[in-house]
């Protein structure tokens, strides 16, 4: 992102721990602090004080050939802008806001996201511009220019300021999840047809694709298992789920198969995605739907899509 202008964070990264606590000094707080590497979900520290940037920092390098990325903390709100891209050209799929926090108000630890809707207030058709311009053109222009064309869904997190600048939190290679659910929901296009016109490499190619999108809102809660985020507990059975119609679809994640007796296998256990005229009906038939589903100790928030709601 630096080599190619793409706007994200300022950083530093460190190998040696006094010149790291040296920097988290002269920066001040809040600051994010990252483990280079593996850290299973574990890896980013949003220090809010300096006591606790110093402490990330000790944890993180406690390991010898360890290496700590430190950024600027970024003010704004966040939101999901995933593409298709063929190498060279991209079409941008509907917008979509996960909630990452377990708790509601965006409270308690982070997840893997619990609950999702789309299209994203905070996107404004300024901003969706903006995003395509200053990022995702420039990032797929990138790395064909370094040799590495990509090819395949293109998510970048976004965070987005008070006056409507976008920066890049992250890049994943991936439709997302929860995402994935309410975009595809609202999608009227042929899937199969356009990632074949993605991956083909022989035709045109995604050059003039255009999706077609329900225009309803879609909201996704998913409840995850007891115990979740750190120990979720498996076998509990699962009882309540309906069959789908074209408005409401159960997503199943972490679900088995026990003997005829549906149970939880996972963390998330199951994405209940509803369509509706606004984010608040979406949300009112999404929730409706989830407190016919039981199983002991589920937990989901009842909360997913307030930042929409309350615009």
């Amino acid at each position: 992102m630096q080599r190619h202008g793409i706007p994200t964070a300022l950083y530093a990264t460190f190998t040696d721990a006094a010149a790291a606590h040296a920097h988290v000094d002269k920066h001040g707080a809040p600051i994010v602090i990252k483990t280079d590497g593996l850290a299973a979900g574990k890896g980013v520290v949003v220090a809010m004080t300096l006591i606790e940037a110093h402490a990330a920092i000790d944890d993180m390098l406690a390991t010898a050939g360890q290496r700590v990325v430190i950024e600027d903390f970024m003010e704004g709100e966040e939101a999901s802008f995933i593409v298709l891209c063929d190498g060279k050209s991209v079409v941008s799929l509907a917008t979509s806001q996960d909630h990452k926090r377990v708790g509601e108000g965006d409270t308690g630890p982070n997840t893997g996201g619990m609950g999702a809707y789309s299209p994203a207030a905070v996107v404004t058709p300024n901003v969706h511009a903006r995003a395509m311009q200053e990022i995702i053109h420039p990032t797929v222009a990138g790395m064909a220019k370094d040799g590495v064309p990509f090819t395949g869904f293109l998510y970048a997190g976004l965070m987005i300021d008070a006056l409507g600048q976008p920066r890049t939190v992250e890049f994943n290679c991936r439709l997302g999840d929860p995402e994935a659910q309410v975009i595809l929901m609202r999608l009227k296009s042929d899937l199969f047809e356009v990632l074949m016109r993605a991956t083909d490499g022989t035709g045109p190619g995604l050059d003039g694709v255009e999706l077609q999108w329900d225009r309803r809102s879609a909201l996704g809660v998913v409840m995850a298992a007891h115990g979740y985020p750190a120990v979720p507990r498996k076998g509990d059975a699962i009882n309540g789920l309906t069959a789908g119609t074209p408005e409401l679809q159960v997503f199943h994640a972490g679900t088995a198969l026990d003997g005829g007796t549906l149970t939880v296998s996972g963390g998330r256990v199951l994405c209940v995605t509803a369509l509706g005229d606004s984010v608040r009906l979406a949300q009112q038939a999404a929730l409706a739907a989830v407190r016919q589903v039981h199983f002991d100790g589920a937990q989901w928030r009842n909360d997913i899509g307030h930042r929409a709601i309350k615009h």
